[in-house]
């Protein structure tokens, strides 16, 4: 048996008496983390910015009571009177929380009448990176590890991780899905940058089914303890139940899209969904409509402190009556410019000579 090749830190640590847990510190990081992604592609997606914060308070509660309540349901060693009193000593899933989360999106866009597809897009890349990054929460409490390594060639951080209480070697499954995440993460993130004409849902799509990949594959794998489900593994029935939704997701998407807009990805003409609509916050609509109304007034008084310009003396067609010759003159009576001979035109010639010239 090898010894740890890495420090192996404390559970917690105490600030003014009152102990904090690495494991929330983790998963703090990683909503502070994907907060600030969010925000960046609320802006790519024309979508604005504060409302980041309105999509945070309205899937974090259901996303952590989600999360919890799962847990207990599914864990042969927690029951719901534990949903409170065990509730600082862990006991969270993400398929849970990823169920409770989905329910604040739909609330979210509600309040704002926007697009579920549109926002799932610009959050979901985001919770994966949390999900990466709070994985690490389960290194520091030593937990949702792999079965145990007897090798000691492969008894070494991060392929395995030394476990204290058992003084044995297991897989490192944290450390391995937290590299999954991120990669999807990667991925889901440059779609969602790079390609501006993509249809809503890819991104919401291409989450379900990589995560649930992710977790179908690592979830048998897991050490028995760590798997939920007494009789059944839940969590790995819900893992292949997202897979298939995001599966199937994708494919819906393409082909309605394209029965839409002739093309599976923008549109034959026009490119409606290249240029996405723009949302406004209550705020930024009364300044637009404040800056409107001043650019009106101002047209307004401009437009009635302009000086009225003389009108300008209407020209006819007068025929000299000497020569005969036709010429224009601002006046009825008019020297001919061939001749010198002064002509006079009544009001009927004029109208009859311009209607003979336009002839």
């Amino acid at each position: 048996m090898k010894e740890p090749n890495y420090f192996i830190p404390d559970r917690s640590f105490s600030v003014f008496g009152f102990e904090i847990y690495y494991y929330a510190v983790c998963i703090v990081c990683g909503i502070i983390l994907a907060t600030v992604v969010c925000a960046l592609l609320f802006r790519r997606r024309n979508i604005p910015t504060d409302w980041v914060i309105d999509l945070l308070l309205c899937i974090l509660p259901l996303g952590i009571i989600g999360a919890r309540t799962f847990y207990c349901l599914t864990d042969p060693t927690t029951s719901m009177a534990d949903w409170f009193s065990k509730f600082r000593e862990g006991g969270l899933s993400i398929i849970g929380g990823v169920c409770g989360g989905a329910l604040g999106v739909v609330l979210f866009c509600l309040i704002h009448k926007i697009n579920f597809l549109r926002v799932a897009d610009c959050l979901l890349p985001c919770v994966i990176l949390a999900q990466a990054v709070g994985r690490w929460g389960n290194f520091f409490n030593q937990e949702v590890y792999g079965a145990e390594i007897t090798n000691t060639a492969m008894q070494w951080f991060p392929f395995g991780v030394y476990i204290e209480r058992s003084s044995t070697w297991h897989y490192a499954f944290f450390f391995y899905e937290s590299l999954l995440d991120l990669i999807i993460f990667a991925l889901l993130f440059t779609l969602m940058w790079k390609f501006t004409k993509k249809p809503h849902g890819l991104a919401t799509a291409g989450y379900f089914f990589g995560y649930g990949v992710v977790r179908s594959v690592m979830e048998p794998l897991r050490d028995a303890q760590y798997i939920l489900g007494e009789t059944v593994a839940v969590s790995q029935l819900f893992a292949m139940g997202m897979a298939i939704g995001g599966l199937l997701l994708f494919v819906a998407v393409l082909y309605f899209n394209r029965v839409k807009y002739g093309s599976c990805f923008g549109a034959v003409t026009g490119e409606p969904l290249a240029t996405m609509p723009k949302y406004y916050t209550k705020e930024q609509l009364k300044k637009l409509e404040d800056e409107k109304a001043k650019k009106m007034a101002a047209a307004q008084e401009a437009s009635q402190e302009k000086p009225q310009e003389p009108s300008k003396p209407k020209k006819h067609v007068i025929k000299c009556s000497e020569c005969g010759a036709k010429f224009a003159a601002e006046e009825g009576v008019a020297e001919c410019p061939f001749c010198h001979a002064l002509t006079e035109c009544p009001a009927e010639d004029k109208k009859e000579e311009r209607h003979g010239e336009e002839k």
